[in-house]
């Protein structure tokens, strides 16, 4: 199913998850007080709530691969797209509601599906300095004028570190995951 190499890839991060999880266990078992069981716990609900989530990323990032036709995103999101492309990224990446649970699987899936090093460049600057689904709650907490002095003073990043990354990284092959 999946090369030796992709396992190989998860396994240090895997690793350095674990040490973490490890150590965070030990401190709330030397905390008492019912720490360690009620961490338990609230890690089970968590689970319970994002495994479904993370499944139906996978699921799709995997379906993209397949039923997207490879011409329409080279065509749309390729290297051949030029600033088409990085400015379709950073459409699609403002427009991405979600965590990184659901946009890095839908990432991958785009470029194992043949979008280029700079269109997902540009897709994951702007799902993560200016997502629209954040918006509101900026816009709440900071208020409107913050708001749109931090979406005018962002707006141009996402198309520049794709076109950064289209530049310097055109032509990098990349192995991941999926």
């Amino acid at each position: 199913m999946f090369k030796r190499e992709s396992k190989m890839k998860l396994l240090l991060p895997t690793l350095i998850l674990a040490a973490f999880a490890i150590v965070a266990l030990v401190i709330a078992y030397h905390q008492g007080g019912g720490r360690l069981a009620e961490g338990l716990k609230r890690s089970m609900n968590l689970t319970i709530m994002v495994i479904p989530l993370i499944f139906f990323a996978l699921l799709l990032a995997g379906m993209i691969q397949v039923i997207v036709p490879k011409e329409f995103v080279a065509d749309w999101l390729g290297d051949q797209s030029g600033f088409k492309g990085i400015m379709m990224g950073s459409l699609l990446g403002a427009l991405t509601p979600g965590g990184p649970s659901v946009t890095l699987p839908l990432a991958a899936g785009l470029l194992g599906a043949g979008a280029s090093i700079g269109t997902m460049v540009s897709f994951l600057t702007a799902w993560s300095i200016m997502n629209i689904t954040r918006v509101p709650f900026e816009a709440g907490i900071l208020g409107w004028k913050f708001t749109l002095i931090h979406i005018a003073s962002s707006f141009f990043l996402p198309p520049l570190a794709g076109y950064a990354a289209h530049i310097m990284f055109r032509g990098v092959k990349l192995d991941f995951f999926l």
